[in-house]
């Protein structure tokens, strides 16, 4: 790596999409194909370089991003390799927020899954450009139309085929380039890495015309030069058409569409082809925003090495031979190894111990890392994902990632004393790793209380604390992770008053509580006026609500979606205190809890089933009685697509439920939708002894 090389030769891409859509096995075909390794690793067969963790090649499944460089076209392409399944979105989002541009993945069987949505959500939030790639195009019920139709059905931007197949399913011969108009078809005695272009049969000329027509059509507003050939019937020149779409795909304006089948080897070169003419090089986006370390002032960083150095730690790894590695994407700058850096997020410096470039879980070491480079560093003690690494004569915190609230937990104990201690140390790691993981203790059990976002989520990291950290547990029952909030506006008075001859305590607040605009929010406003209590005590106010918002007036479950505004109160000269305001502002949050009409919440899952349609009368009737709303169905070629909302705590051990149902034939992915209000009669019956105020 060197500060002097060309931006414009660098890609961070991130390849993205729903559960089994072929992510992994497209990224072992970039890898092979670009020379990075010399034989091709099926998930399969659990051989593949991307998935490298036990319980990535038990599984079949990418659980963790990894990150890897390879070169085509003497382009530099730094990939992460996303996982698919939602349990692990927090991989997903934390990558899309240092990557300048990814691929999302179809399955031409199954369109547009739930995931793919989440996923492109998420690329939408932070506004990074995309190409698409249709897997699978050799499978039977492959469809292109059909996925491109959804995709533009479903996405704001706008999808535009610059490829379409051959045929279909078992009769997928070739893929047609719409640019150049000719029919590539690939070589199997060579793995797909030779292939010849033919020119365009007969039989495939009208719909190849019509479809190029359309491109053009979609993309020619982007360039003068196009647009101006095109009106005028003139010859249009595949530059131009690469030039125009490159453009549109940096605005997030449109989206390009290939096809292939990687698994057959089928369409990965011209998806690196793809990769290189479209997606942006880090100096085609915008320069990176940020603020001065006091908020006060707007700043910005530049793709250019000789700029001040800032990175922003998405990614901490615990790592059994180097310890803790701190992923890095560096926006702007030069990075050296021994160098010390500031983290103005805590205004600690960090030391530059080693820089390594990663592929996957191997790497090199390296002594300079620049401006567009996605490595590791050993040396960081103290960042934490999200954390902002810059050079301490020009400092600048950039935006930080927000990560979602966890929405199941279970109870864990060590077997021993000596597990005590291992536990303690392995929770700390995973909850570095893992801004979704999160440690609480029981304070009247006694228990240490994990959560995430979803049973496979907690299972992954039970199953890591057992292998790589040798810690012996009992785990409880995963459980639902409610919430209370309140559905009335009320006004509450706190005292705390002790007095007793010498210095006592005094702390007196009025507040009133109402439901936030959101629902899913904490705001806190301060409406005193003049003296009534003084400045200094107020962030003390705010901490004693904070407190008493993690017990409920219901069940003790942690409050949300509050306002609470501080509208009056008292203070006394010689005995006001911190504490004093911090008990009494507590107080009154709690007597405002139970007078405002308190509820609980419980988390709502968006679910959608795919079974044949000779079962679906069973899958519908058991939704239904799992307190499920049927949202919508979607025939599929020979299954029916079911969309439903059904509350979390009546979908543990559905897996199970829905192979009886379907006789093995169903398949269900579930995500996190909102926290809603759970009925009075569930209540009833869920926390016997507990009744609404």
């Amino acid at each position: 790596m060197s500060g002097r090389k060309d931006l414009n030769l660098i890609r961070n891409i991130g390849i993205m999409a729903h559960i089994d859509a072929g992510k992994t096995t497209t990224t072992e075909r970039i890898l092979y194909y670009t020379g990075k390794t010399h034989r091709i690793g099926e998930v399969d067969d659990g051989a593949a370089t991307m998935d490298w963790m036990e319980q990535e090649k038990e599984r079949g499944i990418t659980i963790t991003s990894a990150a890897t460089t390879c070169f085509w076209r003497d382009c530099q392409i730094n990939i992460i390799d996303t996982p698919g399944h939602v349990d692990f979105t927090i991989e997903v989002e934390r990558s899309l927020r240092v990557l300048d541009g990814a691929v999302a993945l179809f399955c031409a069987v199954g369109g547009v899954e739930p995931q793919s949505e989440t996923v492109w959500q998420q690329a939408d939030k932070y506004h990074v450009p995309r190409v698409a790639y249709i897997n699978k195009m050799d499978r039977v019920g492959a469809d292109f139309i059909r996925t491109v139709k959804e995709m533009n059905e479903k996405f704001s931007i706008k999808c535009i085929p610059v490829q379409i197949p051959a045929g279909q399913g078992e009769l997928f011969a070739g893929i047609i380039d719409l640019i150049s108009l000719s029919l590539r078809v690939y070589h199997d005695e060579t793995l797909g890495e030779t292939f010849t272009d033919y020119p365009i049969p007969d039989d495939l000329k009208d719909i190849t015309l019509k479809a190029r027509e359309e491109m053009l059509e979609a993309v020619s507003e982007f360039d003068d030069v196009l647009l101006d050939k095109f009106l005028h019937e003139k010859t249009v020149e595949a530059e131009d058409i690469r030039r125009a779409i490159r453009k549109a795909v940096i605005k997030c304006a449109r989206v390009p569409v290939l096809c292939g089948s990687s698994f057959r080897n089928r369409g990965v070169q011209a998806l690196l082809d793809a990769i290189v003419d479209y997606l942006p090089a880090p100096n085609d986006l915008p320069p990176v925003q940020g603020f001065s370390p006091d908020g006060k002032k707007q700043l910005q960083r530049k793709a250019d090495p000789s700029e001040p150095v800032t990175a922003l730690a998405f990614k901490i790894q615990s790592d059994s031979h180097s310890g803790r590695l701190c992923y890095l994407r560096i926006y702007s700058g030069e990075m050296k190894q021994g160098t010390a850096i500031l983290n103005p997020n805590s205004g600690i410096k960090e030391r530059v111990a080693r820089i390594l470039q990663m592929h996957s879980n191997k790497r090199a070491d390296v002594e300079l890392a620049s401006t567009g480079d996605i490595v590791a560093v050993i040396g960081f003690r103290k960042t934490t994902t999200g954390d902002t690494l810059c050079d301490p004569k020009h400092p600048i915190i950039l935006e930080t990632m927000k990560f979602p609230e966890p929405v199941i937990f279970v109870a864990i104990e060590p077997r021993s004393k000596a597990d005590q201690d291992k536990l303690g140390d392995a929770l700390q790691r995973l909850q570095e790793e893992d801004p979704t993981f999160k440690v609480r203790m029981n304070e009247e059990t006694g228990q240490t209380i994990i959560s995430g976002m979803g049973e496979l989520h907690l299972e992954i990291l039970i199953d890591r604390m057992i292998r790589e950290f040798n810690v012996q547990a009992n785990i409880g029952r995963p459980s639902v992770a409610f919430k209370e909030t309140i559905t009335e506006a009320v006004e509450a008075e706190g005292k705390f008053i002790r007095q007793s001859g010498g210095k006592g305590q005094y702390g007196h607040v009025w507040i009133k509580v109402e439901p936030s605009d959101n629902g899913t929010v904490f705001k806190f406003e301060n409406k005193i006026i003049g003296a009534t209590i003084p400045k200094e005590y107020i962030p003390y106010i705010e901490k004693g609500i904070r407190e008493a918002m993690s017990n409920g007036a219901i069940a003790g479950y942690p409050m949300t979606g509050i306002k609470a505004t501080l509208f009056n109160g008292s203070y006394h000269e010689v005995d006001s205190t911190e504490i004093a305001y911090q008990i009494a502002a507590s107080q009154a949050l709690q007597e405002a809890a139970r007078k405002a009409k308190p509820v609980i919440l419980e988390p709502v899952m968006d679910v959608e089933v795919v079974c044949p349609e000779i079962y679906m009368g069973n899958v519908v009737g058991d939704l239904n009685q799992r307190r499920g709303k049927i949202m919508g169905m979607v025939p599929r070629i020979n299954v029916q697509v079911i969309k439903a909302v059904v509350p979390l705590s009546e979908m543990f051990g559905y897996a199970t439920a829905l192979r009886n149902l379907s006789q093995g034939r169903g398949s269900y992915t579930m995500q996190f939708l909102k926290y809603a209000p759970l009925p009075r009669e569930v209540a009833g019956k869920m926390f016997a002894n507990i009744m609404y105020v």
